[in-house]
């Protein structure tokens, strides 16, 4: 009886199928699943909508939040993969030699297990003490067996996951493409004020600074800003203009040498760059050293600057709302393949485009991070 009970707890490793609890790398995945989803069935409204821009604008961002949770979760997989992996390599050893101690037992007459040198008290004690160590070898089985399970689900979700992202990454690319479409198409702008194209190129050319060049732009163009609201009181309230993850900080030296009055985020390729508080568009184009520039006037005295973009919308003087898409980061378009393979080794794709931030209150720079509500670190 006890040696049956012995192999039974041991073979519970592989003989039981109890139903296994969903990790947390399994529900983020299933979530990242849903969303990727729900930003398809968003994509094709989109063609259907009154105002594509703002509905492709919001089908984009829930794509790259889908990818970006998908890429967690896989991240989360793989770790807790290695996890249990490592866990079994440290019990190797102790595992073994107690596989090779319950054969032996098992191969043995049942008479001669019960038997002790000592006699009657030594055998009485020592099936005292078998009793004892059953159930510690009964939980340490069970919890082996749960692991066991949990790698086979985590590699099920790694399989699962390839399709997903293919799909997802269509899709991102197919929104992005009818988003440029849709802006080009657009016939009737809301313009606060009419730019000498002429004028504006003259500036950026003779300008040697972004300063220089800010400075000239409000001289330029003395717009009338028809925004009610007070960009004073979106200070700490206000979303990133892109996903991303913050490089420098405000007036902080980065791994180039340079100081800069701004702050820079570290984005995927390819992000949506949107403008986070109703403005009007400054100026949109080629700008120093710093790419495509986005100028916007959120409010009176205020110019947000928003540079090293790969492409940019809009026309200059025109009335953005909130969320209003004003480019798109360079880089191309990863391969699901990489994708996966960089999630497997713990990280997924780099963010390697740039997105700097400059906020300028009556020509002063202002740390634009204070008008942030979190800036990921």
């Amino acid at each position: 009886m006890l040696r049956k009970t012995l192999f039974s707890t041991l073979f519970l490793l592989i003989s039981s199928h109890l139903t296994f609890a969903q990790s947390d790398p399994v529900t983020t995945a299933k979530r990242a699943s849903q969303m990727l989803d729900n930003a398809a069935t968003a994509l094709a409204d989109a063609q259907k909508s009154s105002d594509r821009v703002r509905a492709l604008t919001q089908t984009i961002r829930a794509y790259e939040e889908g990818l970006a949770a998908l890429r967690e979760g896989l991240r989360r997989a793989t770790i807790r993969e290695r996890a249990i992996a490592l866990t079994f390599e440290a019990k190797e050893d102790r595992l073994s030699r107690l596989l090779g101690v319950l054969q032996t037992m098992g191969n043995a007459p049942a008479p001669l297990l019960l038997m002790h040198p000592s006699g009657a008290l030594g055998t009485a004690r020592s099936g005292m003490i078998i009793s004892d160590v059953a159930p510690a070898l009964q939980a340490e089985a069970s919890a082996l067996r749960r692991q066991l399970e949990e790698v086979v689900v985590l590699r099920a979700l790694q399989e699962s996951a390839a399709e997903s992202l293919k799909q997802g990454l269509s899709g991102v690319q197919e929104a992005r493409a009818a988003l440029s479409q849709a802006i080009a198409d657009r016939t009737d702008l809301p313009l606060s004020f009419s730019s000498d194209p002429a004028k504006l190129s003259a500036l950026a050319e003779s300008s040697d600074t972004l300063t220089s060049f800010a400075e000239g732009l409000v001289s330029l163009d003395p717009a009338e800003i028809s925004n009610p609201a007070d960009f004073e009181t979106a200070r700490g309230s206000l979303d990133l203009p892109a996903a991303g993850t913050l490089l420098t900080k405000f007036n902080q030296t980065d791994a180039a040498g340079l100081t800069r009055p701004g702050i820079t985020l570290a984005t995927g390729s390819l992000t949506l760059v949107t403008t986070p508080w109703p403005a009007t568009l400054r100026y949109r184009g080629p700008l120093l050293h710093y790419g495509n520039v986005v100028i916007l006037e959120p409010g009176r005295g205020f110019l947000l600057i928003l540079a090293g973009l790969d492409q940019s919308y809009g026309e200059v003087g025109e009335i953005l709302e909130q969320g209003a898409p004003v480019g798109l980061m360079g880089g191309i378009p990863p391969n699901p393949d990489a994708f996966l393979i960089a999630a497997g080794e713990g990280g997924g794709p780099s963010r390697q485009e740039s997105l700097y931030i400059e906020l300028r209150q009556n020509g002063t720079p202002v740390d634009p991070g204070e008008w942030f509500a979190a800036l990921e670190e």
